[in-house]
């Protein structure tokens, strides 16, 4: 919604275009599942989780409820707790640090770079203490962190890497998809994303036969057959219905990736020079995500681009070690400035796959306007 209150004429994200393409694939499936009577824990999940397994290249997929949980999860499963630390990144939406508090550690956050707004592994170094049993690595905005300095560091330091995929499926470090690179890789499907469910969902993987094991008891109360428990879980099962419509947009993914990189690639030619861009080099793909922009007052530009009826988002806008929630950390504005700098500057464009040529050369010539009578 506009601050005039109104829909926007190019949203976001727009979902009811991308139903309408796919509606005989989503509904066809959607039907499988009621005619079924299975709801959970079925034939339309398992399948699921071996498909994604193959696509990003693990050994083993377990579905969970949504991305939150798989990465509450991951940590769980790696036996992190109180007294642990995990090195994390501050800009970041903020599950990625809650979880680690949620599981009785603490969070301790590293600098990122100022290209890619991932983890820098420089930073990351710098904060390992003998406490540290983890670093969770952000894939921010759908490209990879400098997955092979960060594994360096956890080698090391016999360190785990959990990385948090949820905006990345599909995305590369050296021709391998981030996800499988850790030892635990999570994956959100909430609707906005990339390979989005009708609602909450989430994928946890490993090429680990023990943590998937782990996993798969830990998302059904930690049973480990019916009525027997070996552990303290909780209620975190994919249903069956977000299952079909993801193992039917699955068969579609690649496709959307293409289309978002192309969109990239328009933004890119398109909008003027003195906009600093998103970074991309063949070493870690970028699969679009969000398509990031920097101004020095972002809030002029969106609020201008609101006016004539362009979305757009800042991610995100109050770095994890700034939130009120992690307080008790004792950090400040200052400790960590290149992820301050992102927080003040970024804006997000519309980059869905459905959207038209004629609606994104709007967006650019808007874009460009602002920046040719402000200049």
């Amino acid at each position: 919604m506009s601050k005039q209150g109104k829909e926007p004429l190019i949203p976001m994200v727009d979902l009811k275009r991308e139903y309408v393409v796919l509606k005989p694939h989503l509904l066809k499936g959607i039907m499988d599942v009621l005619n079924s009577g299975h709801y959970i824990l079925g034939e339309k999940g398992r399948l699921l989780e071996a498909q994604i397994a193959e696509y990003v290249g693990a050994s083993y997929a377990s579905g969970v409820a949504n991305g939150t949980d798989a990465l509450y999860l991951a940590l769980k499963a790696l036996d992190i707790g109180p007294g642990d630390e995990v090195i994390t990144t501050p800009f970041t939406f903020f599950a990625t640090g809650e979880v680690i508090a949620q599981v009785g550690a603490t969070p301790v956050f590293a600098d990122i770079e100022k290209d890619s707004y991932n983890l820098d592994p420089e930073e990351v170094a710098k904060k390992v203490t003998d406490q540290t049993k983890a670093i969770l690595v952000v894939h921010l905005f759908g490209q990879a962190a400098n997955m092979n300095a960060l594994r360096a560091i956890a080698d090391e330091h016999k360190l785990y890497i959990v990385e948090d995929a949820c905006q990345a499926i599909g995305t590369e470090w050296k021709r391998q998809r981030v996800g499988a690179l850790g030892d635990v890789g999570c994956f959100s499907f909430f609707p906005s994303k990339s390979l989005g469910a009708f609602g909450d969902a989430g994928m946890v993987v490993t090429n680990s036969e023990a943590i998937h094991q782990k996993l798969t008891e830990l998302r059904n109360h930690g049973s480990t057959s019916k009525y027997r428990h070996a552990s303290i879980g909780q209620n975190s099962r994919l249903d069956e219905i977000q299952a079909a419509v993801l193992l039917a947009k699955l068969k579609f993914l690649d496709l959307f990736l293409l289309k978002r990189n192309g969109i990239a690639k328009r933004y890119t030619r398109g909008l003027d020079d003195s906009i600093k861009k998103p970074s991309i080099n063949k070493t870690r793909s970028h699969t679009f995500h969000q398509y990031c922009i920097e101004f020095d007052d972002r809030d002029a530009v969106a609020d201008y681009l609101d006016e004539q009826g362009i979305a757009s988002a800042v991610y995100y806008p109050v770095p994890l070690h700034l939130q009120e929630a992690f307080a008790y950390l004792g950090l400040k504005k200052g400790d960590f400035p290149n992820a301050e700098t992102a927080a003040d500057r970024i804006l997000a464009l519309p980059i869905s796959p459905e959207l038209s040529i004629e609606e994104q050369e709007l967006i650019i010539a808007h874009i460009n306007h602002f920046i040719d009578t402000n200049r």
